[in-house]
């Protein structure tokens, strides 16, 4: 089946014909005034850096593809006639693309040739432009000349949060305007029908149901609960969104607004009629719970946990399937690379003794919650069923979209003495990127870096005078299945032995055909069931009783609660060293690990409302709704409990090194999803952060290179692929199909086992061959290896709870095609301690059975040899088969990183990396 990239609806803008029609009827007039800047912004000579800046010149950046994600009418029609890029729109992408091929020369004095000066302020000399949005005194908004980068400086602090809004709309209007509308469910009838953008706001709508009242209650509740600085948080936001209006109001009258405003039937391109609706403050709060939920809210797939532990009890037994069931877990694994790796143990969500009120579901009785009705139009074909489909996979599966890694190295191993990191979120590659770069001086505030597009007005991950931060995301469990039981019909439950009619929400959306998105009109419901336990996901039977499966999280219905720990870390009479960092980390809801450096210290924290369950509650399955099982002082009319302590979440200061790549956070803390065994891609960057520390004498440049190092090398041919050479090696490969590839293999796994190219623009790999072939021999191998003993049906329930493979052209994992990301989820530790255990090797935390051969070496040897031999003679165009970005047989460009569009501007693929999106590279040389 072709591989297909994600895309919204505007990138139907690419069809040359229909921008020839539209440019007909266009006014020529109007173009060229759209091409026009905005007259607020002129050049100066006034500029500097920073005095409260202790970095020494040594903090650097960057986030691709551009810090400028607004384009006129014009511009959007110029790039795609001819590719014409707007200023600063993509000017971060080739630096950040050529680390692929310039890394292994990389000196101190070349890093900045491939990330961007992160320093505060802007030397007189480089300085472009300087405004005062809306004609204040009181802020002032300087554009530096290499990347355009806002730097707010404000006197009050109002002011300072205006200009933030103010650049943030001049840099990402459109985009936020598209995902608040993703928050609210309405992406359709906002920005076109195209099966992409229907999957999207299905998939925000089935987390996060929420209607007005109940965003407007979140953050009333926030600013209740938070005192001075919850009233602090609210002025921010206002103040942030009268910056937003703001530019929506000039760039409206001076007719410089995005252009997909007109393309999508929003404005008219002729007489400007139309309308651009101001931003409002529950908006926030829509865009605060589509980025928690895509990067924060660790937990789900109890029912699929259910459906495979049933699955393996009937297969084996109910003692022996559920030993084979944990083995396959590994909650715990006693060979999983850890951040926390100096022996301190943190127990969360183990296994308990004697578990307690289980609602395990009868045998086939389990159906998915459907969540759209009356489809029309469009809104019925096959693709908008499959991209429905899709939506539901990715929402109710516990395999959460991770990404993000982090190196940071104690000063006692590098060779200024002071701490280096290297670290970043992973956010994927979009146009324009869902990411911004800003620095905010002012009352209270002083930071530099990236915060989500519409919620800039804080720095959420970056670096402040004398201190830097960043996050991954962690996965632990925040999120239960509960089984309620039905009465009187399929919409009301029993809740403390009560009849409750469940709480029907709804939202209707219609389309229509637009010059960017040309998909025939189409209409349909989303409806959601909710309960005090949340929404409904499943029904079934539980011992012949009609149930239904919710889904509580604990930051349901609490969005808006991370913004007071995002104030903190901004404000620098608050952080002043790595307790304070960890401090200020407690008061973010949302599951990530948090990272910091200072010029003395490196510290660790996890994030995240951890609930507190019931003795004897298994956070894995799903549990009866019942007072005993619920959350400890669980209030539902808040959704608040009580959560386990700060000294109870993973948390370290200055160990000798951190790494961290959404890999397992410290011993006996259980993540929620699959797959933290002995291999994990954070090994990837464990095995060299390691060798370096060993040496002594860390800078930036190494630590840059082992990250970089480590995003070009396949996890399987450098973790695994050894072993099962060494299992052919056993005897003589005979077969000249066979024995061509083992030579080739081999060779791959001594040249470094990277999928990088031959030659800087040559697009075609060295070791292109031992690429495919493990491209096509991997699913067949673990196919082969597991299905025999396993049984077809366990087979599919486990690879249901993780996929097999995520290699850069995989189309199949969690992230899609083209998203850089790989090698997170994938069945490497099992074929890993499987092959071992035939081989006679000792293995800790081994699968419960051998697998391979049924444990014969020499028959294992067989199926290798076998499906080794199917794989060599499966053709590029086979193991590649093309998709709307490539055409079949394409390697290179079937792993290549695609900015997927969410306007209409469009950019050039390149190499495949598998790294931050937005990277700092940091050693502070001072403190205060």
């Amino acid at each position: 089946m072709a591989r297909r990239i994600p895309h919204t609806a505007l990138a139907r803008l690419k069809a040359p014909r229909r921008l020839t029609m539209f440019l007909k009827t266009a006014s020529i007039g109007v173009l060229v005034a759209g091409l026009l800047s905005p007259l607020t912004g002129t050049a100066a000579a006034a500029g500097a850096t920073a005095s409260n800046d202790y970095c020494g010149g040594q903090c650097s950046d960057i986030l691709p593809p551009g810090e400028n994600g607004n384009a006129t009418l014009a511009q959007v029609l110029l790039n795609q006639a001819f590719g014409t890029q707007p200023k600063h729109a993509e000017d971060q992408l080739g630096p950040y693309a050529d680390l692929a091929t310039g890394y292994s020369g990389l000196t101190d004095t070349k890093i900045n040739t491939f990330f961007g000066d992160a320093s505060f302020g802007v030397p007189s000399d480089q300085v472009a432009s300087t405004e005062k949005p809306g004609g204040r005194s009181d802020v002032t908004i300087v554009r530096d000349k290499k990347a355009g980068v806002p730097h707010i400086t404000g006197t009050t602090r109002y002011g300072t949060e205006y200009g933030a809004g103010y650049a943030s709309a001049e840099d990402r209007l459109w985009l936020m305007d598209v995902f608040r509308h993703v928050g609210r469910g309405q992406l359709t009838g906002f920005a076109g029908g195209a099966p992409a953008n229907q999957g999207l706001e299905q998939q925000f709508y089935r987390n996060a149901p929420y209607t007005e009242a109940d965003l407007q209650a979140q953050l009333d509740n926030t600013v209740a609960k938070n005192g001075a600085r919850g009233r602090q948080a609210l002025a921010d936001a206002n103040a942030y969104l009268d910056g937003i209006n703001s530019y929506i109001d000039a760039s409206d009258s001076g007719r410089y607004f995005p252009g997909e405003y007109d393309l999508t039937g929003h404005k008219d391109a002729i007489t400007n009629a139309g309308t651009i609706q101001h931003f409002k403050i529950t908006d926030l709060v829509a865009l605060a719970s589509v980025i928690g939920s895509l990067f924060g809210s660790g937990g789900g797939g109890e029912v699929n946990n259910a459906l495979s532990l049933i699955a393996a009890q009937s297969k084996y037994g109910v003692e022996e399937g559920t030993k084979v069931w944990e083995s396959f877990r590994e909650r715990n694994d006693a060979e999983a690379v850890l951040t926390v790796h100096d022996g301190q143990s943190f127990p969360y969500a183990s296994r308990p003794d004697d578990p307690k009120g289980e609602a395990l579901p009868d045998p086939g009785s389990v159906t998915q919650e459907p969540l759209l009705y009356d489809r029309t139009g469009s809104a019925a074909t096959a693709a908008a069923k499959n991209s429905s489909a899709d939506a539901a996979r990715t929402t109710l599966s516990s395999a959460r979209r991770g990404m993000s890694n982090a190196l940071v190295v104690s000063g006692k191993y590098t060779a200024s003495g002071h701490p280096v990191a290297v670290f970043g979120p992973q956010t994927g590659y979009f146009a324009p990127q869902l990411l911004m770069l800003q620095e905010i001086q002012g009352p209270g505030i002083s930071a530099r870096g990236a915060s989500f597009a519409g919620l800039g007005m804080y720095v959420e991950l970056g670096r402040g005078q004398d201190y830097s931060w960043s996050a991954t995301t962690s996965g632990q469990d925040i999120i239960d299945s509960y089984a309620v039981e039905l009465c009187q019909d399929d919409y009301h439950y029993l809740f403390h032995g009560t009849c409750t009619a469940m709480d029907k929400v709804e939202q209707k959306n219609s389309w229509k055909p637009t010059t960017a998105d040309g998909t025939a009109a189409g209409s349909y419901t989303m409806r959601v069931w909710r309960t005090k336990y949340g929404p409904v996901e499943y029904r079934a039977t539980v011992g012949g009783k009609k149930v239904a499966y919710t889904t509580l999280r604990s930051s349901y219905l609490h969005e808006a609660d991370s913004i007071i720990g995002f104030q903190m870390l901004n404000d620098p009479d608050y952080v002043k060293g790595p307790k304070d960092f960890q401090s200020a980390a407690q008061h973010i809801n949302y599951t990530f690990n948090w990272l910091y450096a200072d010029s003395r210290h490196t510290a660790y924290y996890n994030s995240g409302d951890n609930p507190v369950r019931a003795a004897g509650v298994d956070a894995e399955f799903p549990v009866w709704a019942q007072p005993a099982y619920e959350w400890r002082n669980w209030d539902p009319a808040t959704n608040t409990a009580d959560y386990t302590p700060p000294s109870a979440h993973p948390n370290s200061v200055d160990q000798d090194y951190y790494v961290s790549w959404n890999n397992k956070q410290a011993r006996d803390y259980t993540t929620a999803s699959w797959g933290d065994g002995s291999v994990h891609r954070a090994n990837l960057l464990d095995d060299r952060v390691k060798k370096l520390v060993t040496a002594g004498g860390v800078t930036r440049t190494k630590l840059v290179q082992a990250m970089a190092d480590a995003a070009l090398t396949d996890l399987r041919a450098e973790d695994v692929l050894p072993k099962l050479l060494k299992v052919l090696d056993s005897s003589p490969v005979t077969d000249p199909t066979a024995a061509d590839a083992v030579r080739k293999l081999r060779a791959w796994v001594t040249d470094g086992a990277k999928r990088t190219v031959r030659s800087a623009g040559s697009k075609t790999y060295a070791d292109a061959d031992a690429i495919r072939i493990l491209d096509a021999w991997w699913p067949l191998l673990v196919k082969a290896e597991f299905e025999p003993g396993l049984g077809t049906g366990l087979y599919n329930a486990f690879t249901a709870n993780l996929p097999v493979d995520e290699a850069p052209s995989a189309g199949h994992g969690p992230t899609g095609s083209h998203a850089g990301s790989s090698f997170q989820y994938g069945w490497w530790a099992y074929v890993d301690k499987d092959i071992r255990a035939v081989l006679g090797e000792q293995v800790k935390g081994g699968l419960a059975h051998e697998y391979c051969g049924n444990g014969s070496l020499s028959a294992c040897r067989n199926m290798l040899i076998s499906s080794l031999k199917q794989a060599a003679g499966m053709t590029a165009a086979q193991v590649y088969p093309g998709d709307d970005q490539c055409p079949a047989g394409d390697q290179w460009c079937a792993d290549s990183i695609v900015q997927r569009t969410l306007g209409g501007i469009k950019h050039g693929k390149i190499s495949w990396q598998n790294r931050p999106t937005y990277q700092q590279v940091v050693e502070f040389t001072s403190h205060r």
